[in-house]
């Protein structure tokens, strides 16, 4: 049996995005891509889910109200 680590794998309103590093902390990656995507500065994040080989991770928009 070997263990190997599995990759990440983060998306935003269906766009794939890739992982800056691997060593970063979920919350560390939304900092990243919040630069390219301000969305995500506010979104929830969901996952991981294991698919095959990989953890994939949803950020989620969120959704209020004005006012």
């Amino acid at each position: 049996m070997q263990a190997r680590a599995m990759r990440r794998e983060f998306s935003f309103q269906e766009v794939k995005l890739g992982d800056p590093d691997s060593k970063m902390t979920a919350e560390d990656v939304r900092g990243v891509l919040s630069l390219q995507y301000p969305e995500i500065a506010t979104a929830a994040i969901s996952g991981p889910e294991a698919v095959g080989d990989t953890m994939k991770y949803t950020f989620e928009r969120a959704i209020g109200s004005k006012g």
